[in-house]
């Protein structure tokens, strides 16, 4: 079922730290609202805040809040803006939003805001965004709100497998964690799932297909040994645009220290566009081994890739 979010007002102030006045209409550009001071290349370029907040906080205080007078951009209502996600998105007819941020430091009695009201709700339940779409917006406009789906790629290789002599576990096992992981964030995910022979081309093929897709992440399970058929670091690793070696450098001596097969892997991790890509082994024992530490890192890396700085 599709959200509505409501813009209620639009806000600006010409300079920072202080309380953004009310007006018909603002225009968004690649910087965020023109003729506002929080404008710039950079992840808080349009505040906004939810009307549900403001009540809230205009209860505790004993007084009405005006809009803008916690220095928001956008005042909505609809959603509780500070249970959304960085990347989630507000889709309107005219402009388009994506967030980057989900509160901020307060800087408390040197704010203009924080002497006059004596708080502020912006730290908390305030959220920032960058411009996807330019365009103008006034009070009386909608979103849609369109959260962020992760999309999941998975490439089992596997010659009997594909064959049907037995059935893919390594592969299902990596769907499996990977959805558990994503419940836990409160994302949801899609999976576009590949079984296929030990085939260079068609695995070449495959991860191409993937990535045309926009897959966020893409496992692949089997060929990472090396004997006669493992192949899958020779044909993945010219694609990546970017290698990141820690990760399987530190599995295979995390593992290697106990089980010194584990030193013979040749599995690879990397970037082809901003899609990551993961080659892992080929049994469930070892995918379930190199996901405990995979998934430790999926999320600041794909903030990386999209570059919000929320370390």
């Amino acid at each position: 079922m599709e959200t509505t979010i409501k813009v209620l007002s639009v806000n600006v102030s010409e300079k920072k730290g202080t309380i953004k006045k009310e007006v018909d209409g603002i225009q968004l550009n690649e910087t965020g609202v023109v003729g506002d001071a929080h404008s710039g290349p950079w992840n808080r370029m349009v505040s906004l805040l939810g009307m549900e907040s403001v009540k809230k906080f205009s209860k505790e205080a004993g007084r009405e809040i005006a809009y803008g007078e916690f220095a928001e951009n956008i005042t909505t209502e609809g959603i509780k803006l500070f249970e959304t996600l960085p990347l989630d998105r507000f889709v309107g007819e005219h402009v388009e939003l994506e967030v980057t941020q989900i509160g901020k430091k307060c800087h408390g009695s040197n704010c203009q805001i924080f002497q006059e009201v004596g708080n502020c709700v912006m730290p908390k339940e305030g959220i920032f965004a960058r411009v996807k779409k330019q365009g103008e917006l006034k009070a009386g406009d909608t979103f849609s709100y369109v959260p962020k789906v992760f999309k999941v790629g998975v490439i089992t290789l596997s010659d009997r497998a594909s064959q049907g002599v037995y059935k893919d576990k390594s592969g299902k096992e990596i769907i499996q964690l990977t959805e558990d992981y994503f419940k836990t964030k409160k994302r949801a995910t899609s999976i576009e799932y590949r079984l296929i022979p030990d085939d260079a081309q068609l695995l070449e093929e495959k991860v191409k297909e993937l990535v045309g897709l926009n897959c966020d992440f893409i496992f692949t399970t089997g060929g990472t040994g090396i004997g006669p058929k493992d192949l899958t670091p020779d044909v993945v690793g010219p694609m990546l645009d970017k290698e990141i070696t820690g990760i399987m450098e530190l599995i295979r001596v995390k593992y290697g220290q106990e089980k010194p097969a584990a030193l013979i892997s040749r599995s690879i991790a990397g970037l082809i566009g901003q899609s990551l890509v993961y080659c892992l082994p080929g049994s469930s024992k070892a995918v379930n081994e190199y996901m405990e530490e995979i998934l430790k890192t999926l999320e600041h890396s794909v903030y990386m890739i999209h570059q919000l700085d929320l370390h």
